[in-house]
């Protein structure tokens, strides 16, 4: 059966630029009726223009927020879906939805609940029929962006563990920001969902995972290593922990979605759910 994907992806103009990765679209019939999305240090806000998607078993019509994962998520887009969306970094879905991150933490939140029916009715409605629906998307961001406590101090921190591949000393980066590790961590909570020692595991994973080429031979000591894990048996239980399996598991899953469908758009980090 021939899978169709297209995958669009741009980048906002600043200063949205400092809040969110990329924008997106997708459309098509993805590879797998089922996707396991691990989490990645970014959050996410989906807004659904086709049939509905269902994660862990709800179908969502309208769209979807879902904040920094500490677990993966299971989700099936249907055939012929289309949405548009936007990835956040971890802290830059907090200034567009005025609710807590952790309250959003694993567990997907519908769009409407948190923009309203109505506003999110007629936003999809524009979407669906403009001839640029990501410029649209942008432009709603700009125009819902509020003021966030301590977004300043959370994105100077997060950018710190970034840049050391979640290395870096949580302790060092407390008393260099001349706050306390309480009031860090409440900040972290609020606007990335997770506390700055979890997000500085989830950088880690995420280099673990950039640095796994499944086209070839892979060297896992070299891999642990070059993420800071201080052995391999701490590498693969947190591969464990953010998957659900091992890494040679994991290689296996996406050594399979790479044989099944070279070069697709959506081989990128979700795998084939098992």
């Amino acid at each position: 059966m021939l899978w169709l994907v297209r995958y669009v992806s741009q980048l906002p103009r600043p200063p949205l630029d400092a809040l969110v990765d990329d924008l997106y679209a997708l459309t098509g019939t993805p590879p797998y009726a089922r996707l396991l999305l691990p989490p990645m240090p970014s959050a996410v806000l989906i807004v659904n223009l086709g049939p509905p998607f269902v994660i862990r078993g709800r179908a969502y019509a309208d769209g979807v927020v879902i904040s920094t994962l500490t677990a993966a998520l299971d989700f099936a887009y249907p055939p012929g879906t289309r949405s548009v969306g936007v990835h956040f970094k971890p802290f830059g879905l907090a200034p567009f939805v005025g609710l807590p991150a952790a309250e959003l933490r694993d567990e997907p939140v519908a769009l409407e609940d948190v923009w309203g029916r109505a506003a999110t009715a007629a936003l999809r409605e524009r979407l669906a029929a403009a001839p640029d629906p990501l410029a649209l998307l942008e432009d709603e961001l700009r125009r819902r962006q509020r003021h966030a406590d301590g977004l300043a101090l959370v994105r100077h921190t997060s950018a710190a563990l970034e840049a050391s591949g979640g290395a870096a000393a949580i302790g060092a980066l407390t008393a260099a920001a001349g706050v306390s590790s309480t009031y860090l961590t409440r900040r972290f909570r609020d606007l990335v969902g997770v506390t700055p020692k979890r997000l500085a595991r989830t950088y880690r994973f995420a280099d673990a995972v950039r640095a796994i080429d499944p086209a070839g031979p892979i060297d896992w000591l070299e891999i642990a290593a070059r993420g800071g894990y201080y052995d391999q048996a701490h590498f693969g239980n947190d591969f464990r922990a953010f998957t659900g399996l091992s890494p040679t598991r994991y290689l296996a899953v996406r050594r399979r979605f790479l044989r099944e469908h070279p070069g697709h758009a959506l081989d990128v980090g979700p795998l084939p759910a098992e």
